[in-house]
C-alpha cells in the first residue's frame, strides 16, 4: 500500500458557497481563530445595480469587473513571505466562471474565457476549500433575514440555478483539496458545538474531497 505523503496544514484555506450560506461569516472566524489574514470578496461592483435591474449590457461589464478585481487581489498574495503566514478567503477564482456561465451570452462568453484563461494561470491555487452547501428554502431565509438591497430581487429560478451550478462545479473539482459541509442545519454562529467540531476537524487532514456533518446537528425529523 502506497504511503501517504507527510500532512502540511493548509496556508490558503478558501470558503465557497451560493449566496447568503455563511461563507463570509465563516471566513472571519476562521481567521481570527487561526490568526489569518483576511482576503475578501470585491462588494463593491459599480455595475451590480444595473445587472439586477437587468439592464442591457450590465451583466458582462458585472462580470468582467468581478474577474479584474480577483484577479488583482489574488495575484498579489505573497505565499512565500512568511513560512507561518495563512490567508482565508470567502472566494475562489473559479467562482467567476460558475457566473459567468450563468450570466452571459454566448459571445460574451467568447470574450469573456480570453481574459480569464489568461488570469487563471497567474493566481494561486488554495490548499484548501471549504465547499457551503444549503438547500433554497433555507437560502431564501437566510436572504430575506439579511435584507440586503437588490438581493431580494433575486428570483427563486435563479437562486436555484445557482445552487445547481454549484453543485455540478464542485461535483467535479479536483484542483486543492475540498471539505464539503451541508449548512442548513448547521449554525456556527449561534451554535458553540458546530464550530468547536469544525475547528477540531481542520486539524486533521483533508485529502480529496470529503465531507463534514457536526454530531447532533441533524434534526429528529
Amino acid at each position: 500500500m502506497a504511503k501517504l505523503p507527510p500532512y502540511e496544514k493548509p496556508r490558503f484555506i478558501a470558503v465557497e458557497g451560493p449566496i447568503r450560506v455563511g461563507k463570509t461569516t465563516l471566513a472571519d472566524i476562521l481567521a481570527e481563530r487561526l490568526k489569518a489574514d483576511r482576503l475578501r470578496d470585491v462588494d463593491d461592483n459599480p455595475f451590480l445595480q444595473g445587472f439586477y435591474h437587468e439592464q442591457a449590457g450590465a451583466a458582462f461589464t458585472s462580470q468582467l469587473y468581478f474577474l479584474m478585481e480577483r484577479f488583482k487581489q489574488l495575484r498579489a498574495l505573497d505565499l512565500s513571505a512568511s513560512a507561518d503566514r495563512v490567508i482565508v478567503s470567502d472566494y475562489i477564482f473559479e467562482k467567476d466562471k460558475i457566473f459567468a456561465y450563468l450570466n452571459l451570452s454566448d459571445a460574451e462568453l467568447e470574450l469573456y474565457e480570453q481574459y480569464y484563461q489568461l488570469f487563471a494561470e497567474q493566481v494561486p491555487i488554495p490548499d484548501l476549500v471549504i465547499y457551503l452547501q444549503a438547500n433554497p428554502e433555507m437560502l431564501k431565509k437566510r436572504i430575506e433575514k439579511k435584507n440586503v438591497p437588490f438581493e431580494s430581487r433575486i428570483s427563486e429560478e435563479y437562486l436555484e440555478a445557482v445552487i445547481n451550478a454549484y453543485e455540478h462545479f464542485f461535483f467535479r473539482y479536483r484542483s486543492s483539496n475540498l471539505l464539503v459541509i451541508e449548512t442548513s442545519e448547521i449554525d456556527f454562529v449561534d451554535r458553540n458545538e458546530d464550530l468547536k467540531q469544525l475547528l477540531h476537524r481542520l486539524t486533521q487532514p483533508v485529502r480529496g474531497t470529503q465531507y463534514f456533518l457536526p454530531l447532533g446537528s441533524v434534526s429528529a425529523d
